[in-house]
């Protein structure tokens, strides 16, 4: 995918306007709210947000003027005329049926909440369903400005010649009562692929991988320590490592023949040049950088009328291969 002047558009859509442009945000969570600080910042009004008991986001919805359906989609989505854009970030157990009733209704121009399912074979059977819906699943880290810094940069070089990454997980700042038992028992879905999904677009999906899992945890019982290896699409090599129960941080690190760079953290960027043990920090440009990054980028990806960059956020199939990946690394069924 040769998209060299990504990274440039992303850090001025402060400078586009999508004034008359409408939105549905299903969901009333503290996502949906970035979602909406995103439009706001994009110049998007006409805004409506679907939750099932409104609490957390009302008085936001106030403040900003913006209309709130309360009940959830399920009762709400047959009144809610077709939107420019239809954002699904409902808990990830109501995240296809949500973005089903959508399409059912006629929205057609839809992003859903990252993984968009715990399941490849759901984001299959959606995908097959609607054919002539171009849907999006909002991996908003692979829309973050210093992520196409890298890639450029890499490009530069001659491309990447290697990849390492992690994807620990801090299990005592997790919150077991926020999501259903089934989000955690396939935490590697739920939240560390967003990690890998990063370290697969940069070099490409595996082609061959070794995956090895050892220890467990009760909520999680197909392993805590995850390591591995393999060969990209691209003939790239890489390795993993994550140990649930020990430190570390989420990270990608990537090698070329001038250069190695760290995304460490996600929203950073780190060169260490060749003969060298330096790292020095990489400056880049962020057009909203009041709004969880990624968010409002994704959100001018699907409004662009061009549709040049929307390859950045993966299709549903691509999703489902993301899907399908963990399963091995995490060794799920």
């Amino acid at each position: 995918m040769e998209m060299t002047d990504i990274y440039d558009w992303l850090a001025n859509i402060d400078s586009l306007s999508f004034e008359g442009r409408s939105a549905l945000v299903v969901g009333g969570s503290e996502i949906s709210r970035q979602y909406a600080l995103g439009l706001i910042g994009l110049g998007v009004k006409d805004i409506t947000i679907i939750a099932k008991k409104g609490e957390y986001i009302s008085k936001f919805c106030e403040e900003k003027n913006i209309e709130l359906y309360k009940g959830g989609f399920e009762k709400n989505m047959e009144f809610i005329e077709q939107k420019d854009i239809t954002i699904i970030a409902p808990p990830i157990q109501d995240t296809v049926q949500a973005a089903r009733m959508a399409t059912k209704n006629g929205h057609k121009n839809i992003l859903i909440e990252k993984p968009g399912s715990l399941y490849h074979a759901e984001l299959e059977s959606l995908a097959e369903e609607h054919p002539q819906t171009d849907i999006r699943v909002a991996y908003n880290r692979l829309a973050y400005p210093n992520f196409h810094k890298l890639r450029e940069m890499a490009n530069r070089e001659g491309g990447i010649t290697s990849c390492r990454f992690t994807f620990t997980e801090r299990l005592s700042t997790m919150d077991f009562e926020k999501d259903i038992p089934e989000v955690y028992c396939r935490w590697g879905i739920s939240n560390s692929l967003h990690v890998i999904s990063m370290a697969f677009e940069l070099i490409g999906m595996p082609k061959e991988i070794h995956c090895y899992q050892y220890g467990k945890i009760d909520w999680h019982p197909t392993g805590a320590i995850f390591v591995g290896d393999g060969l990209s699409e691209n003939d790239i090599p890489f390795s993993y490592h994550a140990d649930w129960g020990s430190g570390g941080r989420w990270g990608v690190e990537v090698n070329t023949r001038e250069n190695s760079y760290q995304l460490i953290p996600l929203e950073d960027l780190f060169a260490c040049k060749r003969d060298t043990g330096t790292w020095n920090k990489i400056d880049f440009e962020k057009a909203f950088p009041d709004v969880k990054q990624g968010f409002s980028e994704e959100i001018a990806i699907m409004l662009d009328e061009s549709g040049k960059f929307r390859d950045c956020l993966p299709s549903l199939a691509r999703a489902a291969q993301y899907n399908k990946i963990a399963e091995e690394i995490f060794g799920y069924e």
